[in-house]
């Protein structure tokens, strides 16, 4: 069997829905010896930011000369970034001996009496540890997929837990308040070992200083422990200066722009920091400083051209609306801007157009090729009643038209919504390739 065959077998066990627990990925892990065991953790759940926050730790850790191993989901373009050693994708090659033996394990257990098949995502997942196994990575940064208490990756006793900010998503799964998904992110907490919370509703911090509470686990609030001051900002990144309880890490150039990335950057420096007083991987301050200028992470307002200015972004919620807005309302001061977006059909539509549509001036609405996407017709709906002009079109030709009237109307384009939208764009763009290039120098 072939990689892509290969693929296209575990893509169709999306069609079997998401199921939530660890029963099944623990058995199976435990059937290939538990490769995740051989390698201590960060582990990053949250709503937004929190594989931004993963890129930074990871950049430090390799700047710091660690064998990093990086876990992130979903990908934009190909599956194999998902799982990368020292910020190198896992090759075709050994994906296809990953699924070999991981598809072999899960043959044996599915069979058994009350047995099941592993799920896209428990799949993945043991694929991704078995990697870093044969790897020996001296660290791995482990994302969550969704949620926490009952996701995949929480299989782990990691150095540190990191909580970004939360919001309400994914309710079928997670619960329809922000105080349940705030108990499902909280289900990362293991007793006894510290966990950094980022800034987020008062509601959440409530729910997730409980559960720290009960399981006694130390509770590290971001703004008690780093600063970071913004001094400086273009499309490209921001300057900022970092101080922490413990150092002052002087200025230093984030690529990544936005108010956003500030609260991601305190976050990643936070545990950082902890994991360098509690375990081997130290860093100085010229290494973190290398680090987090070299951090890449594609999509997250990335500038695609200068003239006419063309942004891509993943906010596909309106927390990740808002955040976008305040960035483009702040980098293109008096610039009317054209959004291109698309959307997957269990999302907030009214939410996000409520936070973005005031900046807008004109939409192209596009149908994303997922089989999750907003049929078209109620994307088009939904951005019209929140008062914004818009059209339905096809992505080649939305892009086209969105730069032309950038240039006729003195403009920005912003194209957002999905990550599967973003894969698209880059992919016609030409840069997916590009996407996750090593920098030698790190």
């Amino acid at each position: 069997m072939g990689l892509q065959s290969q693929l296209n077998q575990l893509y169709s066990r999306k069609a079997h829905d998401i199921k939530l627990g660890l029963d099944v990925v623990t058995a199976l892990l435990d059937r290939m010896g538990n490769p995740q065991l051989r390698m201590p953790h960060i582990h990053v759940a949250g709503t937004n930011g929190k594989g931004s926050v993963c890129a930074m730790i990871e950049s430090v850790l390799r700047a710091a000369g660690y064998k990093t191993g990086l876990y992130t989901s979903p990908h934009l373009v190909r599956f194999n970034e998902r799982i990368r050693v020292s910020g190198r994708c896992v090759t075709d090659k050994e994906l296809a001996e990953l699924f070999g033996v991981v598809d072999e394990m899960d043959r044996e257990l599915a069979s058994q009496p009350g047995g099941r098949q592993a799920t896209f995502f428990e799949f993945t997942t043991a694929m991704a540890f078995e990697h870093f196994r044969r790897n020996q990575v001296d660290v791995v940064v482990l994302e969550t997929g969704l949620g926490g208490r009952l996701d995949a990756t929480n299989v782990v006793m990691p150095l540190v837990a990191v909580i970004t900010r939360i919001d309400i998503e994914h309710v079928a799964y997670l619960g329809d308040t922000v105080e349940k998904i705030a108990v499902e992110k909280a289900g990362i907490i293991k007793p006894g070992r510290s966990v950094i919370c980022g800034m987020m509703p008062d509601r959440a911090r409530e729910v997730i200083s409980r559960v720290a509470r009960e399981r006694r686990a130390p509770l590290i609030r971001v703004e008690d422990a780093v600063s970071i001051r913004r001094v400086s900002q273009t499309l490209r990144g921001q300057k900022i200066r970092v101080d922490s309880s413990q150092n002052s890490y002087g200025t230093m150039t984030l690529p990544l722009p936005g108010r956003h990335q500030l609260e991601n950057a305190a976050l990643a420096v936070a545990a950082l920091e902890h994991v360098a007083d509690t375990s081997p991987f130290v860093f100085d301050e010229a290494t973190l400083k290398r680090g987090m200028e070299s951090v890449r992470w594609p999509a997250r307002m990335q500038v695609l051209s200068e003239k006419p200015p063309v942004i891509l972004d993943v906010a596909h919620n309106p927390n990740g609306a808002k955040a976008l807005a305040e960035c483009l309302s702040e980098l293109l001061k008096g610039k009317p801007i054209g959004l291109v977006v698309g959307l997957l059909s269990d999302k907030d539509c009214r939410g996000y157009m409520a936070n973005i549509g005031s900046i807008t001036k004109k939409c192209w609405a596009v149908l994303i090729h997922a089989e999750r996407n907003m049929p078209i017709e109620r994307l088009v709906s939904c951005i019209r009643s929140a008062g914004v002009d818009v059209v339905a079109s096809q992505l080649p030709e939305a892009l086209a038209d969105a730069r032309k009237w950038a240039i006729e109307n003195g403009g920005a384009v912003c194209v957002a919504g999905s990550l599967f939208l973003a894969g698209e764009v880059l992919t016609l763009e030409g840069l997916g390739d590009a996407l996750f290039a090593v920098p030698e120098d790190l």
